[in-house]
């Protein structure tokens, strides 16, 4: 079976092995208990600006060992709805096996969803999120979810068939939309339209998140993923989310007047 190679190590985060591992361990935090999450929202910049909110954001939530991890076409390439196929994917910690039995479960759900490694070749938001994971849960498998559709519709459509499939299965399996948040406004400016998302997604509240993104011009990039999200979320019995970390890249660069933000949270 086909592997899919890393596109960004030695660009959003390290290309050798050591420092990469060294570097996703200096991000993980030890909280005294761990979140029982349905899903969660992390950010998909370099490491240098937003792996540290990831890095809590996993480390603060109990993984299972099986995932389906969402996020935005940034190169407009593949299938509105473009699944991964069965292979492997490699990053500089090694390779991770695509969960086919899973695949085959969203596909049977989802009319919608078609198997495409076109949008998944050169897309670096699922991709930073892997070492994360190959740190924190060896041996994990994942379906990966590449969407490129702002059509409520067939987001729904999406957010039900994942809790159809994850209904299915014995064990748990956690939902990962990957988003960074307003791009390019003053930090405070950022965080005032961030707040009207982040409000809407700890009420799991996908048709609200829906609309004041779009009312409100928040250029939420992962805003799609993260709907289809809280929709499966709610149908798997969501009442509320919690912010876990909210930050943005002035406090890596110092320059605050034109920022990307980045938020992590969980949904419970």
């Amino acid at each position: 079976m086909p592997t899919r190679e890393a596109a960004y190590a030695g660009r959003f985060y390290p290309g050798y092995p050591e420092d990469l591992r060294k570097e996703v361990e200096s991000y993980i935090c030890s909280p005294e208990s761990l979140l029982d999450a349905k899903g969660i929202l992390v950010p998909h910049a370099g490491y240098v600006y937003s792996g540290s909110v990831a890095g809590k954001v996993f480390s603060s939530v109990r993984l299972p060992n099986r995932f389906i991890i969402l996020g935005p076409n940034h190169s407009g390439r593949g299938a509105e709805l473009a699944l991964a196929p069965a292979g492997s994917w490699r990053t500089p910690l090694g390779t991770v096996p695509i969960d086919a039995e899973l695949n085959g479960k969203l596909i049977g759900a989802c009319p919608g969803l078609r198997e495409d490694p076109s949008a998944h070749r050169n897309e670096h938001c699922l991709e930073v999120q892997i070492p994360f994971l190959q740190v924190l849960k060896p041996g994990f498998t994942f379906a990966a979810i590449c969407v490129r559709t702002a059509d409520f519709n067939h987001l729904e459509s999406l957010g039900h068939a994942m809790a159809t499939a994850l209904r299915s299965e014995p064990e748990p399996i956690l939902l990962v939309a990957s988003s960074d948040m307003t791009h390019y406004e003053h930090a405070d400016t950022a965080a005032r339209q961030d707040r009207l998302a982040i409000d809407r997604i700890l009420g799991v509240n996908p048709a609200e998140l829906y609309r004041v993104v779009l009312e409100s011009d928040i250029t939420m990039c992962g805003f799609a993923p993260a709907v289809a999200v809280l929709v499966a979320c709610a149908d798997l019995g969501a009442a509320s989310g919690k912010l876990i970390q909210y930050t943005n890249s002035g406090v890596t660069s110092g320059d605050f007047d034109q920022v990307v933000a980045y938020a992590g949270m969980a949904i419970l």
